[in-house]
């Protein structure tokens, strides 16, 4: 399989995201990773829309995020994800969220997920999607 490059996405922060210091609220750096995640899924060819109609869902399990700069409003910010860790159960993704004109760091995280049927019980990617599974094992391999 090809090495895929994935493009960072891109978002600029709006107003309402702002609290009344004039910095992005906290809540909404994570609300960000969850689109980007959702971006990360369409660029590899697995669009989060198509999982769910296959009953297939894949919530967060855990989340951490350190917070190293303020964003404000009409920041504009590049998310560069990475696969950091996949067993075939757990996805943990990695997020460095930048100021995109300076590449400053504003924030790094972690989200770990799963794949679940919508009905209950685990989805065995290598079995139900393996060239889903495939993909993850190498990006995470290049990681």
């Amino acid at each position: 399989m090809a090495s895929r490059k994935i493009l960072p996405y891109r978002r600029t922060v709006q107003y309402y995201e702002t609290d009344q210091m004039g910095i992005a609220h906290h809540a909404n750096y994570l609300h960000w990773m969850e689109e980007a995640r959702i971006d990360f899924m369409a660029q590899l060819g697995y669009p989060y829309a198509d999982m769910e109609k296959r009953d297939i869902l894949s919530p967060v399990t855990a989340i951490r995020c350190t917070y190293q700069r303020s964003c404000t409003f009409g920041d504009e910010l590049a998310l560069l994800l990475s696969v950091k860790a996949y067993n075939g159960v757990v996805l943990t993704m990695d997020y460095q969220i930048q100021k995109a004109a300076s590449g400053e760091t504003v924030a790094q995280a972690e989200s770990d997920h799963v794949f679940l049927r919508r009905a209950g019980g685990f989805v065995r990617l290598r079995r139900d999607l393996p060239e889903f599974d495939a993909c993850l094992r190498e990006l995470m391999a290049e990681a």
